[in-house]
């Protein structure tokens, strides 16, 4: 009988050939998985979305506030019965507005929060309001601002009036509102000060 050994070469070489893909997927396989398994460990470890999303609240209410030992009735340097010349000398956020009854002012923070400040004043040109609108990124940060705020004038002025979505406080002839006004995908909180006595307004 004639063996054929070129036909049996081959047929070898067909195995030899078959056996390394095996082989070599199965260390692909295992590589894949390594992949994947880090690729997941990486997502696992990302911080949350808010903490990239929104500035440190805390923080954000000094920056809308001013300094912390002002006096009740004074808002980021101005109090009720300063000149408006007082307000264009001391207020540092970029001028917006200015009509006959108000100047408004505007500064946008790193994670692109927006305060907007108005100073409402007289006819003999005294402040006498000042509104603070605070426009937010996710209701989170509405939450954390909100009750920054709220211990902040809690401390400075007592036991407040609570309702749902807002929070009154008075103190030396001076009320203070805090209001959320978030409605669907707009974040926000609304501060306003407002004298209750017209002696608050005498001229300094």
């Amino acid at each position: 009988m004639k063996i054929n050994f070129t036909s049996m070469k081959y047929s070898g070489n067909y195995f030899a050939v078959l056996l390394t893909a095996i082989v070599l997927n199965g260390c692909d396989t295992k590589t894949n998985q390594k992949t994947e398994a880090a690729s997941d460990s990486v997502v696992v470890t990302q911080p949350p979305a808010d903490a990239e999303l929104n500035s440190d609240q805390s923080t954000l209410l000094e920056a809308i506030l001013g300094s912390s030992d002002e006096e009740a009735g004074t808002v980021r340097g101005i109090a009720f019965g300063d000149p408006v010349s007082k307000v264009k000398s001391t207020e540092k956020f970029e001028l917006f507005e200015e009509t006959a009854d108000h100047l408004g002012y505007t500064s946008e923070t790193a994670k692109l929060e927006t305060i907007d400040v108005q100073y409402f004043f007289s006819s003999d040109k005294k402040i006498n309001r000042i509104t603070v609108d605070v426009y937010l990124n996710s209701p989170a940060a509405t939450k954390e601002l909100w009750n920054a705020g709220k211990s902040h004038f809690n401390e400075a002025y007592g036991a407040p009036k609570e309702e749902s979505k807002k929070i009154t406080w008075n103190k030396n002839s001076v009320r203070v509102n805090m209001e959320d006004v978030s409605e669907g995908k707009d974040y926000g909180l609304k501060f306003q000060f407002v004298p209750t006595d017209k002696n608050v307004l005498a001229v300094k």
